[in-house]
């Protein structure tokens, strides 16, 4: 590291690590962002699914279950607990990618250390 005129240092911008590669990086924003892509189409299609079952199916979404219509039911009480099953999807898939990416920097250190 290098000093500027501030005192501060500067940081290197090479890094020898592949934690900190480019490589390494860029594979994991990817798989992240696949990951954030699917569940938002899942609550996507969820959302537009409601007034696409309305629209198509009129007779089944009218009928009443425990004395609600059944739309009513699909959207007050089983659409919340869908939102929180996509999030708990979400957040068990992301922490297991980024424990995928740990050992695989793992391994690399290993084989780097190795040669």
């Amino acid at each position: 590291m290098e000093s500027s005129t501030s005192g501060m240092p500067t940081p290197d911008p090479k890094h020898t690590d592949f934690i900190h590669s480019e490589e390494f990086l860029a594979e994991l924003q990817r798989r992240q962002f696949r990951l954030s892509v699917i569940c938002a189409a899942s609550f996507l299609t969820a959302l537009l699914a409601l007034p696409a079952l309305n629209f198509f199916l009129p007779e089944l979404m009218a009928t009443r279950v425990g004395g609600f219509p059944f739309n009513w039911l699909l959207l007050g009480v089983l659409f919340f607990p869908l939102v929180w099953v996509i999030s708990w999807v979400f957040i068990q898939r992301s922490i297991a990618l980024e424990n995928q990416e740990a050992e695989s920097a793992r391994r690399h250190a290993a084989n780097e250390a190795q040669r």
